[in-house]
């Protein structure tokens, strides 16, 4: 049986929530934490906010957050887990492929994301949302079964046609509803490799 492991990028990959951190460079932290908040806890639907935060990130250089991205930490014990399987992981984000290309080229596997409009070198709008669940039903295709690992509300859908889900708190707490559609919960790196290792 061939496995396929799909990942969230934001608090599972990463030792931080990226969009947060581009605010506080950016000096928007106060009103991009309270859409990330709202977000995490489902209030705010995952596309409608991805659209408000990425305009409140219109006027910002695309190569300034880029760089903010690109020295984004990762947890280094998931990275070697993907880079041995790279041909079997994903990393599954709603985050715009123009921001985060130089952070996900690290891992050097397939790229799944929300697609962003540039036009002279700045954000322009959002191209497309991605839907994570339309993402891993296009990896039952090619395997037996897919894991997903995940923290957010926005990580739901693809929970929902997944074999197995991992709800992560890594970073912080898993949102209670992905606890709730979830197979495991674990709140460590290391645990979650040796999770995903064993299934």
């Amino acid at each position: 049986m061939t496995t396929c492991y799909a990942f969230d990028l934001d608090g599972t990959l990463t030792s931080i929530e990226l969009l947060p951190r581009i605010a506080r460079e950016l000096g928007i932290e106060r009103e991009m934490a309270y859409l990330t908040r709202l977000t995490m806890d489902g209030v705010l639907d995952f596309e409608d906010s991805m659209r408000l935060r990425c305009a409140c990130l219109r006027a910002a250089p695309i190569e300034s957050v880029r760089a903010i991205v690109a020295d984004a930490p990762v947890d280094p014990q998931l990275a070697e887990f993907i880079h041995e399987r790279r041909d079997r992981c994903a990393i599954v984000t709603g985050n715009l492929d123009f921001w985060i290309s130089p952070l996900v080229e690290r891992f050097g596997c397939a790229v799944y994301s929300s697609r962003a409009r540039i036009t002279d070198g700045a954000l322009d709008g959002v191209e497309s949302v991605l839907h994570k669940g339309e993402a891993v039903l296009a990896f039952r295709q090619k395997f037996d079964r897919v894991v997903v690992v995940g923290d957010g509300v926005n990580d739901i859908p693809m929970f929902e046609v997944a074999d197995l889900g991992v709800a992560c708190g890594i970073v912080h707490p898993p949102a209670p509803r992905l606890v709730q559609a979830a197979n495991f919960v674990v709140n460590q790196g290391d645990a979650l490799c040796r999770l995903l290792k064993a299934l």
